[in-house]
């Protein structure tokens, strides 16, 4: 059951920081030059925190 936890946690990470990057785009009215790196980092740091949360949430040690 914990896998589909994280399994679930990653795919709603891909699709958020897909539609976060493109309204900041959107925003800067431009395609941003390095759009994969942006897209790393925030897939990044919203995957520590997201995963951890659900860790503390299921009790994975």
């Amino acid at each position: 059951m914990t896998i589909l936890y994280f399994t679930l946690a990653a795919i709603f990470l891909y699709v958020g920081c897909d539609r976060l990057l493109d309204v900041l785009e959107r925003r800067a009215g431009r395609r941003f030059e390095n759009r994969s790196l942006i897209f790393f980092g925030l897939l990044l740091g919203g995957s520590l925190v997201t995963f951890a949360a659900v860790r503390r949430f299921v009790g994975v040690d």
